[in-house]
């Protein structure tokens, strides 16, 4: 592992099971189904404040180009989308909860960006994009939450463009952490995800480390 450089090394661990949290799978919080009705506004209203940081993160490990059509899933209220669309000549924004879309659609109206943008109600296991649509896709702080892993990487696969690339950003989670402080992942479980991206087809990824934020955050970039 590194810290903000490039040349982070991939640590080949796959491990799954339980116990610590070190042994979950990258998804493990994919039961988490709280983001629907009154709670899924209001944690669209606190995903707002300090998202920019991750945005522009993604934005520089995809080396996010004019010509770049890109797709964000489980997007959120929608900060990268925006960030996304004043710099590439489309941006999706995709999310399963629709209070977060409903959030996302109010902030783009507020500050329009220059490109097109478009929001979709769907899930990464199920994405209804055509093949080869997109040539950068992310997600930020979301990989843990989806409930079919092996599906959403597949989904991404299809969807990604030749020479395609895919950005994930987390919260970089201590061994152990329970509650808010688990949402993220920790090292072995972004090595455990490169390694799934490796068997899904990606050319080899690079997992590297972020000191931002009170936690800092983890990465894992790949192409295919």
């Amino acid at each position: 592992m590194c810290t903000d450089s490039l040349t982070a090394v991939l640590v080949w661990s796959h491990r799954v099971g339980s116990g610590t949290m070190s042994d979950l799978a990258p998804n493990h919080h994919a039961e988490f189904k709280q983001f629907g009705g009154v709670f899924g506004f209001l944690a669209a209203l606190t995903m707002i404040p300090g998202r920019g940081r991750d945005a522009r993160l993604a934005i520089d490990l995809a080396g996010l180009g004019e010509d770049d059509r890109v797709l964000d899933i489980g997007c959120g209220p929608g900060s990268a989308v925006r960030l996304a669309a004043d710099l590439c000549s489309r941006a999706t924004g995709l999310d399963p909860a629709e209070p977060m879309l409903s959030v996302a659609r109010m902030l783009t109206r507020l500050r329009r960006p220059s490109g097109e943008i478009e929001w979709v109600c769907a899930g990464a296991e199920d994405m209804p994009l055509a093949d080869e649509s997109v040539s950068v896709v992310w997600s930020i702080r979301s990989v843990h939450h989806w409930p079919d892993l092996a599906g959403g990487i597949g989904e991404v696969r299809r969807v990604l463009a030749p020479d395609g690339r895919l950005v994930v950003v987390e919260s970089r989670s201590k061994p152990g952490a329970t509650g808010l402080s688990s949402h993220g992942w920790t090292d072995p479980q972004a090595d455990s995800f490169a390694a799934m991206l490796v068997d899904a087809g990606f050319s080899t990824p690079v997992v590297t480390t972020h000191d931002s934020g009170r936690s800092g955050s983890i990465s894992v970039s790949a192409t295919i």
